[in-house]
């Protein structure tokens, strides 16, 4: 190709890099259509989706529901068709049904086991979480506090991390500082006329610690909230529909899974007392919806491993049996405890750990998920603790 068609390498090499910057796009905007209800004819779909010469990249891994003719039912493209969780073709499907996609909220959990099922027997990787999403009900607290949630209060925050993130998931945010007024993650929500806020705030006392530029570099989170736009006026969370507010907890919770300085391995090693307590707590506690997922997709992969025979999972860990140790990953995290003595052994990923080929072709059964990529890393490093080269690592280990 070089030799011969010089030109026409440049122009596909040009064009994969358009489409890896194209699709992370397309896909952040197809996952959002799970909050916006918006569904189409088939007919419609096919020509902007299922047929479409990228996003079907995407569509075809994802599950829809259908409904026409007095008729329901859920389907994914599977061999040149549309078809249920057993395989058989959805024939009631014309161009005039109309589709949207499937959102797990609501639907029996048999249902959604099954779908789940029905993917890791296909061996189909979903572009995002679908079948596996996590879902966020209403709790009796919440309902108390009528207007505000505190479940994911007293976190500490990376807040460039949280910035990014939040601007990703189509959030607004600016960064706060000494001399900017306070600023508060908001998410509209127009089909709804609804807006939700976040609200985060620089908590440490004294002197803030700050980037060169005066911006706080951590932030601590408080309540989320909802309001009617126009008005501003508080919305009860009751009032609030079911899966609009669990889409808007599940961000809440990717920010601080994300972002919470609790994942950061190396805090321990810098020698200030700041924090410690919240990050001890975060690093080992008690796993968030999130981490509960990964959990439930553990149990599945871990049988298939080539180091099955040295992992086993409890409550909050994977734990690994390595020939000088035995070690505790925990689930939402990804940071270590070595079981003599819980000592803690920071192992900090380096570029490109997590990604498939760093640990073998291991079928997962959606894409995004950096943690659950990160902790199969460091088990199958620790499960041959013996070859360990990395100096660090090692002391660590053998102290």
């Amino acid at each position: 190709m070089k030799r011969d068609h010089p030109e026409a390498l440049k122009s596909i090499k040009q064009t994969m890099g358009e489409i890896r910057k194209i699709l992370p796009v397309q896909r952040d905007r197809v996952e959002r259509l799970l909050i916006a209800d918006r569904e189409w004819t088939v007919a419609d779909w096919r020509q902007r989706y299922l047929d479409h010469p990228l996003v079907s990249v995407l569509a075809r891994r994802l599950i829809w529901q259908f409904d026409g003719r007095g008729r329901s039912g859920l389907g994914a493209w599977h061999d040149g068709a549309i078809v249920d969780v057993d395989d058989r073709r959805l024939e009631w499907v014309n161009d005039d049904t109309s589709v949207r996609p499937w959102h797990p909220l609501g639907s029996d959990p048999a249902v959604v086991l099954a779908w789940r099922q029905w993917i890791e027997r296909h061996g189909i990787t979903q572009p995002f979480r679908q079948a596996h999403r996590e879902v966020y009900l209403l709790t009796d607290a919440e309902r108390g506090t009528r207007v505000y949630s505190s479940r994911f209060a007293a976190h500490v925050l990376r807040q460039h991390q949280l910035q990014a993130l939040a601007q990703q998931r189509g959030w607004r945010f600016q960064l706060q500082g000494y001399f900017d007024r306070p600023s508060t993650p908001e998410l509209d929500l127009p089909r709804w006329s609804l807006r939700a806020t976040f609200s985060v705030y620089s908590s440490e006392t004294g002197r803030p610690v700050t980037s060169g530029a005066g911006i706080f570099l951590y932030v601590s989170t408080d309540r989320v909230a909802f309001s009617r736009l126009g008005t501003g006026e508080l919305v009860p969370l009751v009032e609030v529909p079911p899966r609009v507010f669990s889409e808007v907890m599940r961000d809440v919770d990717l920010f601080v899974g994300v972002c919470s300085i609790g994942n950061d391995p190396t805090w321990l090693d810098r020698g200030t007392g700041t924090y410690q307590d919240y990050w001890q707590h975060f690093s080992f506690g008690e796993l968030s919806q999130a981490a509960q997922v990964r959990r439930t997709v553990l149990e599945r992969v871990i049988p298939r491993l080539k180091i099955a025979s040295r992992c086993s999972l409890d409550e909050r860990f994977l734990v690994v049996r390595g020939d000088l140790g035995t070690y505790r990953i925990h689930l939402g995290s990804g940071n270590i405890l070595m079981e003599r003595g819980s000592r803690y052994l920071c192992i900090v990923p380096g570029r490109g750990i997590g990604q498939a080929g760093s640990f073998g072709r291991v079928f997962l059964p959606f894409e995004g998920d950096d943690t659950l990529s990160i902790i199969l890393s460091k088990a199958f490093l620790l499960a041959n603790d013996a070859s360990i080269k990395d100096p660090s690592i090692v002391r660590q280990i053998r102290a």
